[in-house]
């Protein structure tokens, strides 16, 4: 096999370029073959091979610097950069990550995973390259989708301002290539990038900057002729106006098409902006006939394309997952409620808001890559009367903290942010988990944050903050279904109404006080059960309210037993254990035992989610063994 043979881009280089569709092929079968086994993002992927081996083909990285914008695609690649051998260990943990990663290859010049940053971080690093006068190519990748967010736009716009050296490859998975137009724009964009021609067009310029009086008004003649044969043949203006030179669309998934423009284009002197055209999901049928499907996926049948649930013996079936259990209860809320509209910020699958979309098309709404805009748009729609529900990724919430605060919180909006994704999401890794959303939430004031332990209580909350008309909600839920407890230690909660800040007793005790937050409320029950064998009577309260704390019931608890923990799935430093902390200060004993139990101070790595929450001190054994190190200490400690 050909990629057998490729341990670096140097041993790309010295296949023919006859060679190349050959590699593209095998590439796309380990591609497919991998993530069969351990899921990933497949349609991207796949339809960028071309690309990505023409890029390295005529680039000598590392020297020379490629930015991948989220980097979905990028497994290609991986493997033509020395990851080949371990390419099997994809997204497993202390394997290759899913996305671009920094601290895996010298090849990774950024950790990526959200989108519309490429092209900020590379210009960053060619006014670097200028003030040092080093000598290397800038490469920024980006997807049509990101291309939609503002910081994409902004970059865009300093670029051309400042007209250094950059290219910027847009890849177009979305759109299709007129036949005609296409095969013209092949055409001129092999006249206009060819070497010959952009010599002769600035040597010509020179000569005529040099004619008295008539010079320059020749030269703004002549680019308004080009300019004018451009913009009816090439739909690029928009990028000139912004001060690049445009080229494309091309064929994306034709090797020599790729090769031969970059080849041409490579060395200008200027912003210059590549449009190429590559089919989502190109080489395997199944998600060449539905990308979407095969954006992201777990393990699949590649024979079928079906997904492959849990192979766990334990687990006989699906189990319901939060967001499922939020896709059904906002149409049933909107069904009674006409002022209930939701957002999305390209995500309507993946938040399950793909079934609102079909039953109300008019009340929702997909505003693409941009959550800064999604969450100033929900403030238009509240100021307005209505009640926005906004459905994204704890880690993507993140772009628009001051839409938040200036926006929603500032004005006392009625905005419900859904979270979904909170907590440690397991194979996505670094970029993906939802590790910061209650330390960043919890500080801006009006705003109503929850976190559910069931899919039951999701139900609950979701109506509750429909009701709740007196500013902004926040609710976060982890990735899929809640922990699994045989049927008779569930806590019946259904019909029960959740009140303003009132948390719940889930079992009675009289030795700990531990009290948890979302789903992290069943695994306590476990973990109460373990301490109770070894003599040890643990109260579980189950916060409900990340904001405002049922600090009533709770210091009620501590002053009986003295001794509390809290656990939470999120970052200890300034999380909800440390809300608590604040709120007793100066009400409980000075000797009592405290203990903050949550994620660590550092970026956690990918992996399975079991294995994450073990490494970081949260499964019910570790949580167990704090629990029974720090109260035994402290009770040896006061017998002394």
């Amino acid at each position: 096999m050909l990629l057998d043979t490729i341990n670096n881009p140097d041993d790309l280089k010295k296949l023919s370029l006859d060679e190349l569709p050959s590699l593209a092929q095998e590439i796309r079968d380990t591609i497919v073959k991998i993530v069969a086994d351990s899921g990933g993002h497949l349609a991207s992927s796949l339809g960028a091979v071309e690309l990505i081996i023409g890029i390295h083909y005529i680039l000598n990285a590392p020297q020379d610097k490629i930015i991948w914008d989220v980097g979905h695609q990028a497994y290609a690649h991986k493997l033509l950069t020395g990851r080949r051998d371990r390419f099997h260990t994809l997204r497993k943990i202390d394997g290759l990550s899913g996305f671009p990663n920094k601290y895996e290859s010298e090849f990774d010049v950024f950790t990526t995973g959200h989108g519309s940053t490429s092209i900020s971080c590379a210009l960053g690093m060619v006014a670097a390259r200028n003030l040092e006068a080093e000598d290397y190519r800038v490469v920024a990748v980006i997807g049509d989708a990101s291309l939609g967010g503002g910081m994409a736009f902004e970059a865009l716009n300093h670029a051309g301002h400042i007209r250094k050296k950059i290219l910027v490859i847009l890849n177009d998975n979305e759109m299709s290539i007129s036949k005609s137009v296409g095969a013209l724009s092949k055409y001129l964009n092999r006249i206009l990038t060819a070497p010959i021609y952009n010599k002769v067009r600035k040597d010509i310029e020179n000569l005529l900057k040099r004619v008295p009086r008539f010079g320059f008004r020749v030269i703004r003649s002549a680019k308004r002729l080009e300019e004018g044969l451009k913009n009816l043949l090439v739909p690029g203006m928009l990028f000139e106006e912004l001060g690049f030179r445009y080229f494309g669309p091309i064929d994306g998934n034709d090797i020599r098409t790729v090769v031969g423009t970059l080849r041409n284009i490579i060395d200008m002197n200027e912003p210059v902006l590549l449009h190429v055209v590559t089919k989502k999901g190109k080489g395997y049928p199944h998600a060449e006939k539905i990308p979407e499907k095969f954006h992201g996926v777990s393990s699949f049948d590649i024979s079928t394309g079906e997904k492959l649930y849990a192979r766990d013996e334990k687990t006989t079936e699906k189990a319901t997952s939060f967001t499922e259990v939020f896709s059904e209860v906002i149409i049933d809320v909107a069904g009674t409620d006409e002022k209930v509209v939701a957002i999305t910020a390209a995500m309507p699958e993946g938040t399950g808001l793909d079934k609102f979309s079909r039953a109300f098309p008019d009340r929702f709404f997909d505003v693409g890559m941009a959550e800064q805009h999604a969450v100033g748009f929900a403030a238009g729609l509240a100021r307005a009367g209505l009640k926005p529900v906004v459905a994204i990724y704890s880690t993507f919430l993140q772009r628009s903290y001051d839409q938040i605060i200036h926006d929603v919180c500032l004005q006392n909006l009625n905005v419900i942010f859904m979270l979904d994704r909170a907590g440690l999401v397991g194979e996505d890794g670094l970029t993906h988990h939802g590790l910061f959303d209650i330390a960043y939430l919890r500080n801006i004031p009006q705003i109503v944050a929850m976190a559910p332990k069931d899919e039951i209580e999701l139900k609950e909350m979701f109506k509750f903050a429909v009701s709740y008309n007196k500013g902004p909600v926040a609710i976060r839920y982890p990735r899929g279904g809640s922990y699994s407890l045989p049927s008779h230690q569930r806590i019946e909660v259904r019909g029960r109404d959740i009140e303003l800040g009132k948390a719940e007793i889930l079992k009675e005790g009289k030795d700990v006080t531990i009290v948890g937050i979302g789903y992290m409320s069943y695994v306590l029950l476990d973990v109460a059960a373990l301490l109770l064998d070894e003599g040890i009577d643990c109260e579980v309260i189950n916060a409900r309210f990340i904001k405002p704390l049922d600090m009533e019931l709770i210091l009620g608890s501590i002053l009986k037993t003295e001794k509390l923990f809290t656990v939470e799935e999120g970052v200890v430093n300034g999380g909800f254990g440390s809300s608590i902390l604040e709120a007793i200060v100066g009400k409980v004993p000075q000797d009592i035992i405290i203990k903050n139990i949550g994620l660590p101070d550092r970026f956690i790595e990918h992996g399975d989610r079991d294995i994450l929450l073990d490494r970081c001190g949260l499964s019910v054994q570790k949580i167990k063994e704090t629990i029974i190190s720090y109260a035994k200490n402290r009770d040896r400690q006061r017998k002394m």
